[in-house]
C-alpha cells in the first residue's frame, strides 16, 4: 500500500493527523494511506504489538512512520492528555479520524448497566471528547476536517449487539450537530458508515459460509469489502478536495443498504 495505486491529495501532505484505534484493522488501512499521503500522522491505541507491527511497516516501506501513543479511549483523561502531546510535538491536529470501536455482540438478557456504560464509553463517548480536545486548536489553524466513523448496523437493523447499534446511530445524529456548530470555524465533519468490511477479526469471528452468502446476495458489488475500501473514502473527505462536503453520513457498504 504506497498510495501510486490511487488519488494523490496534495493538501494532505504535512498535514497533522490522529486516527484513534489506528492499530489494526480499518484504523490500520487509514494510517497506512495517510503516512502515504505525507502527513504526519498519530494513531492511539491499546495493542502495542499490533500497533507497533504497524509502525514497523509503514517505516519499512519508505515512508514517514507513524506516531504511537497507548490509550485506552474509555479514559478521557488519557486521551485528552495523548491529544495535548501530539499537539505539543506536531502542532494542531486538523484532522482527527474517530475510528475506534468494538463490535461485540451482546444479548439483551446479559446486559449489565455497567456493561452498557462500558459499550457507550467504547464506542461513542470518546468520540465526543476527541472533538472537543481537538476543535480550538483546529479553529486556529485555519479549519480542518473530522471524520466520525459509524456503521450500517443500525440502517439495516442487525440484532445481536443493541448498544453498539445504538451507538453507532447516535454518531450520526452527533456528527450533524458538529458540523452545524462548528461549520463556522471552517471545521468540515462527516461520518462514513462502513458495510462488512473483512478485518481480520470479522473473518476469525463472525464469518461462516452462510454469512458470506447473504453478504453476496445483499451487496450490489459481488466481492468482499476490505479496510482499504473505507481508508480512501476518509482520505476524500479529509483532503481538500471535499472542501465542500461536511455534514454527511456517507456509506460505503458495496451496495447493501
Amino acid at each position: 500500500m504506497d498510495g501510486q495505486d490511487t488519488a494523490v491529495y496534495p493538501s494532505l501532505k504535512d498535514r497533522v493527523v490522529l486516527v484513534t484505534g489506528g492499530g489494526s484493522g480499518i484504523g490500520a488501512a487509514i494510517v497506512e494511506r495517510f503516512c502515504g499521503q505525507g502527513a504526519k500522522v498519530a494513531f492511539v491505541d491499546v495493542d502495542e504489538i499490533s500497533s507497533n507491527s504497524l509502525v514497523e511497516r509503514v517505516a519499512g516501506r519508505g515512508n514517514n512512520p507513524p506516531r504511537f501513543i497507548k490509550c485506552d479511549l474509555r479514559d478521557v483523561g488519557a486521551l485528552q492528555q495523548a491529544i495535548a502531546d501530539i499537539v505539543a510535538t506536531d502542532g494542531p491536529i486538523t484532522v482527527l479520524v474517530n475510528n475506534a470501536a468494538r463490535d461485540d455482540r451482546h444479548a439483551i438478557s446479559d446486559v449489565t448497566p455497567e456493561y452498557f456504560d462500558e459499550r457507550i464509553a467504547v464506542n461513542l463517548k470518546h468520540q465526543f471528547f476527541a472533538v472537543q480536545a481537538v476543535y480550538p486548536g483546529m479553529a486556529e489553524a485555519g479549519g480542518g476536517s473530522i471524520v466520525n466513523m459509524g456503521s450500517v448496523t443500525w440502517l439495516i437493523g442487525q440484532g445481536g449487539m443493541p448498544i453498539y447499534s445504538a451507538a453507532k446511530s447516535a454518531i450520526a445524529g452527533m456528527t450533524r450537530s458538529f458540523a452545524r456548530d462548528l461549520g463556522p470555524l471552517n471545521i468540515r465533519v462527516n461520518s462514513v458508515l462502513p458495510g462488512w468490511i473483512m478485518t481480520e477479526r470479522q473473518i476469525e469471528n463472525w464469518l461462516t459460509p452462510e454469512g458470506e452468502e447473504e453478504l453476496m446476495l445483499r451487496q450490489c458489488i459481488k466481492r468482499k469489502l476490505v479496510p482499504d475500501d473505507i481508508a480512501r473514502v476518509v482520505l476524500f473527505f479529509a483532503a481538500d478536495d471535499s472542501g465542500a462536503c461536511t455534514n454527511q453520513n456517507y456509506i460505503v457498504d458495496g451496495g447493501w443498504v
